[in-house]
Order: structure tokens, then C-alpha cells, then sequence
């Protein structure tokens, strides 16, 4: 019995030392967005968070091991905003624009502090050799990859003209989307998300086939009838928290009433 309440006492400090490293990730991981991986100290994060530097190395033994960590937050951060949302799409041209759609609202929304937290710190570590660098140009190449492979698949199902070449589709429609990022975040224009979206459009429409076209259209339909499936609850919902608020208004008077006879 001894033995089991150890374990037990072990395991709930493994939670809430987790739970303290993802939640300080998750402050460091904006900083790093906004000024960047080397600006983010133990120290800086210390103050930020009100915690000892002891305290702090003993969930991150280094710098590079702090950065690495904040690296993968944002994978996971990435993740969960673009790509899960993303693959709910059925694969080919579709899911390829919605891969790009989802990018850019996670930009415009700013889910980091800094914009996409990718950008800014491959432009950081572009020419620094290390193990921060690798990482984040691994990651970097598996995005575009993943573009390159969706394009791929759109051409396997005669969506894209197979003539197009994949590697240079992917390099363009992600150009156009850093360039976004870019102009929204050193100019603050407004407009830069929709202009991306604009020649994105206008680079698939250069290569798209009638039966692209029809699989574009087919799920603009579905998504018009989700949204509408989606405003209905949406007004059910509010309805039947209106009427509760009425229903409980009014046993409120009644009782009032009741106390007042």
C-alpha cells in the first residue's frame, strides 16, 4: 500500500511539473514570435513569469534546449490551427486550398504574437548551423512538402493539368502566403491576407481542369450548406437560452409574488 501511494505522489508531481513546462512554453513561444528565439532567455522568461531562474532551469538545462522546446509548442500550436482543420477536407485540390486558407487565417488572426511563428525565426536562424536551425528547416520543408504532395495527388485525379510542374506550384502558392505575412506584419496592411488569397486563386485557376472545377464548386456547395446547418443551431440554441432565461425570470416573480402575499 505504501509502495502504491509513492507512485501516486510520483505521478502527480510528472503532472504538474508538465503542466507548469506547457504553460510556460506557451508564454515563450510568443515571445519568440515577436522578438525572436536568441531574445528568449531564462532570464527574460523569468521576469515574464514571475518565476525563479532555478525554477526554470529545471524544466529547461539550456538555452538551446528552451528554444528547441519552444519550437515544438509551436509545431503542436501549428498543428492544431492549420493542419487539423485543414485535413477535414477530402484530399486533392480542395484540401490543398484549404491547407493555404487555413495558414493564412492563422496569420491574419495572429495566433502568435509575432505572426507565423515559423517565418519570423527562419529568417533568425537561416544562417546559423545548430541543431535550432535543422529543426526549424525540417519543419519548414515538410509544410511545402506537404503542398507539393496535394498538388500531386490533385494531378493523380486529373484535378490539375498534369503538365503542371508540382515542385514550382508549391514554391509560388507558398511564396504568395510569406509575402503576406510579411506585408501584414512590417506594413500592418490590411489587405494583404486577400491579396494572397487573390493570386493564389489566380495561380490554381492557371492549372485547374473542368473536373477541378466541378470539385471546387461541389465543395463551395457542401460548405454554404454547413454554414446554414451551422446558423440554424446556432439560432436554436440561442432560442432555447432565451426561453430558459424567461423561465427562470419568471419563477423568480412568482416566488417574489408568493413572499410579498
Amino acid at each position: 500500500m505504501k509502495a502504491i501511494n509513492e507512485i501516486r505522489r510520483e505521478e502527480k508531481k510528472i503532472s504538474r511539473g508538465d503542466k507548469t513546462r506547457a504553460e510556460i512554453l506557451d508564454v515563450a513561444v510568443h515571445i519568440a514570435s515577436a522578438e525572436g528565439l536568441e531574445g528568449l532567455t531564462i532570464g527574460r522568461l523569468a521576469d515574464e513569469l514571475d518565476m525563479s531562474k532555478s525554477g526554470l532551469f529545471a524544466h529547461f538545462g539550456s538555452k538551446e534546449e528552451l528554444q528547441l522546446a519552444v519550437i515544438g509548442r509551436a509545431r503542436d500550436i501549428f498543428v492544431r490551427e492549420v493542419v487539423e482543420p485543414a485535413l477535414e477536407t477530402e484530399r486533392g485540390i480542395n484540401r490543398l486550398l484549404a491547407m493555404l486558407d487555413e495558414w493564412l487565417s492563422y496569420m491574419g488572426r495572429k495566433v502568435f504574437r509575432g505572426g507565423c511563428f515559423f517565418m519570423a525565426t527562419a529568417i533568425e536562424f537561416d544562417s546559423r548551423p545548430g541543431e535550432v536551425r535543422s529543426l526549424i528547416a525540417a519543419l519548414s520543408r515538410s509544410w511545402i512538402e506537404a503542398f507539393q504532395t496535394e498538388i500531386d495527388y490533385a494531378k493523380s485525379i486529373g484535378q490539375l493539368d498534369r503538365s503542371a510542374n508540382s515542385a514550382q506550384l508549391a514554391f509560388e502558392l507558398h511564396a504568395l502566403a510569406q509575402q503576406a505575412n510579411f506585408a501584414h506584419q512590417l506594413f500592418n496592411d490590411a489587405n494583404a491576407i486577400e491579396r494572397a488569397r487573390s493570386g493564389i486563386g489566380n495561380r490554381i485557376r492557371a492549372c485547374v481542369t473542368p473536373v477541378g472545377l466541378r470539385a471546387l464548386a461541389e465543395c463551395s456547395k457542401r460548405k454554404v450548406a454547413m454554414r446554414k446547418v451551422a446558423k440554424i443551431r446556432r439560432s436554436a440554441s440561442a432560442q432555447a437560452g432565451r426561453k430558459g432565461r424567461t423561465a427562470k425570470a419568471g419563477g423568480k416573480a412568482t416566488t417574489l409574488k408568493r413572499k410579498s402575499a
